[in-house]
């Protein structure tokens, strides 16, 4: 089972990249056997429901953040999924306020297994949300492997930059691509990032 984390802020875009990437691999890499772990504080879940009437098999885990709160519930759960489904890719979709590295790191000690770390931050938010917030921002990006500069094509090409370059200071390992939800994800870069190791 291959483990791919899903991280960035409220509103970056993250279940609608989860929606295109799980279409992708059913209907372009032939893929059908794939699980969305939804992480959401609170009991009920808004991105829950979008990707299950998609018709995904989504598991949640409610009433805290699996990088903190829910931290013990994390491996039990994903043993679970393995042992039950046994998918071929398990999505996995952190909350807002996560930091994907502490997830990754739950994983690798409880369980002996590695994920990828995908970031989306948002294009047009973040001038107003990096000045508030700069320290979760940073711990979010800082060890993804791929970050989507998100709702691009609701910035100008200067703004774009900046933020693109904002980014980059924060992280300069990662490969960062700018996406727009119009616009299909780029898969050649996402192909590659899963298959790797």
């Amino acid at each position: 089972m291959k483990i791919l984390l899903v991280g960035g802020f409220l509103g970056s875009g993250k279940t609608s990249f989860i929606l295109k990437l799980a279409h992708h691999l059913i209907e372009d890499r032939g893929i059908n056997n794939i699980v969305i772990l939804e992480n959401e504080i609170g009991e009920i879940s808004v991105d829950d429901k979008v990707l299950k009437g998609s018709g995904y098999q989504v598991k949640g885990l409610f009433a805290g953040c699996v990088c903190c709160t829910l931290a013990g519930e994390l491996p039990a759960t994903v043993r679970q999924i393995e042992r039950d489904i046994n998918p071929d890719w398990m999505i996995m979709e952190a909350t807002g306020v996560a930091f994907p590295y502490t997830i990754k790191e739950n994983l690798v000690h409880a369980l002996n297994m590695d994920c990828r770390i995908i970031c989306l931050t948002d294009a047009q938010r973040w001038k107003r949300l990096y000045r508030a917030m700069a320290n979760l921002f940073d711990f979010q990006l800082k060890d993804a492997d791929v970050i989507l500069v998100n709702k691009a094509d609701l910035v100008d090409e200067a703004m774009l930059a900046e933020v693109m370059e904002a980014v980059k200071a924060i992280n300069p390992e990662a490969e960062v691509v700018s996406s727009c939800a119009n616009e299909a994800i780029p898969i050649e870069l996402v192909d590659r990032i899963m298959s790797e190791e």
